[in-house]
């Protein structure tokens, strides 16, 4: 436990001698002890002064146990707060306080050394969650600082490349057309990656404002296979997208059927990415890209899927489990850092959408991409 730190304590209960009887047993641990007769005056005393520990007491009036511990869980604004049920009454008492978001209990009477060491190790896990979070925080920080000042000099030195290619410093012969070249494509591949890292950061730290509104994924889909074509033909592979059976209607139905809510740009990232990786790491055959939808009575389980199947090496059962993970290789036998598909999961839960991907080596593989459609009830 972190000695150089005040602990503060809040015992809530609505009777006096309670409360002195607790304060009495935690007294010699040197805790900044606060008391609340009631639910109301305990939440208030939160907010405006988070605790390190709650002790409260489930039977008051007007508000009990259960229901401050579910208030104080369910509050955004607040830290993690182990709270330590106090109760007289049965195991079923214990379960709803446990369900409401409780982290321990103890029976009235209670041993004072018992009491002690529920409050201690409730403390310790506190402490640990606190400085796992203030590592990752820094980490977070550390990683976005670091990627932002790295963009400075490689967008300049992108720029002053591509005036070399261009003459403006002097007619320059082949070879060194050649070298700088090689150059600029090799910053403009590091300038890619910083910008995907600082991406991946921005949807980890909850950073990241999504622009929603209306989105034609046949539309968009289409857009992004033109594109992507000169890329699949310079590799003499078949680049083709399909309608499953189940959405053949007429185009202005489709138009209907393929709306999402989406961020124009983050779904066209993903798309792309996910396209992109099937025709690199694809040397003969092709790439299909299939698009339906799923339609049901109830409009909050109307799905738009999209998937991605391609004739390439394949991925491992093994390397499968982690591939949406970061800095996991692409599993394809090729470098890559894994961090396109980290960050487009990271856009498509950021959708309340969902990715998955089945795959045999040697025998290629399918991704399947699924958005909530929009419908004229949402």
């Amino acid at each position: 436990m972190n000695q150089n730190r005040t602990v503060k304590v809040l015992v809530v209960d609505d009777a006096v001698d309670n409360q002195d009887l607790i304060q009495a047993i935690l007294k010699d641990e040197g805790y900044q002890i606060s008391v609340a007769s009631g639910g109301k005056e305990a939440l208030a005393k939160i907010e405006a002064s988070p605790p390190d520990l709650v002790l409260l007491d489930v039977m008051m009036p007007e508000m009990n146990g259960f229901e401050v511990t579910q208030r104080i869980c369910v509050n955004p604004n607040l830290p993690y707060i182990p709270i330590l049920l106090i109760t007289a009454y049965d195991q079923l008492s214990v379960a709803s306080g446990l369900n409401a978001g409780a982290d321990d209990f103890i029976c009235k009477p209670f041993d004072p050394e018992e009491l002690m060491a529920r409050v201690r190790s409730l403390l310790r896990l506190k402490f640990s969650i606190d400085d796992r979070d203030k590592i990752a925080r820094q980490r977070e920080d550390f990683v976005s600082r670091l990627t932002h000042d790295l963009r400075i000099p490689l967008i300049a030195s992108d720029r002053v490349l591509s005036l070399l290619n261009e003459g403006a410093l002097g007619e320059l012969s082949q070879p060194v057309h050649q070298v700088i070249g090689t150059m600029a494509r090799s910053n403009q591949n590091m300038l890619k990656l910083v910008n995907t890292l600082l991406e991946v950061y921005r949807y980890e730290a909850g950073h990241k404002p999504l622009v929603l509104s209306p989105l034609n994924l046949r539309e968009l889909i289409h857009e992004i296979m033109q594109e992507l074509a000169p890329l699949a033909s310079s590799k003499d592979l078949i680049l083709e997208t399909f309608l499953r059976e189940q959405t053949q209607a007429d185009n202005s139905a489709q138009d209907e059927l393929f709306i999402i809510m989406g961020d124009y740009l983050e779904i066209y990232r993903v798309i792309t990415n996910i396209v992109g990786n099937a025709i690199k790491f694809t040397e003969q055959g092709g790439v299909k890209v299939y698009l339906s939808c799923s339609r049901s009575e109830n409009p909050d389980q109307d799905w738009v899927m999209i998937e991605v199947e391609d004739t390439g090496s394949g991925i491992s059962v093994v390397e499968q489990a982690n591939l949406f993970q970061s800095f996991q290789p692409s599993g394809n036998g090729q470098s890559g850092t894994g961090l396109g598909l980290n960050l487009s999961h990271r856009i498509i839960e950021a959708h309340q959408g969902k990715i998955s991907v089945k795959s045999v080596l040697n025998q290629g593989s399918l991704f399947t991409i699924c958005f909530p459609a929009k419908s004229e009830t949402k």
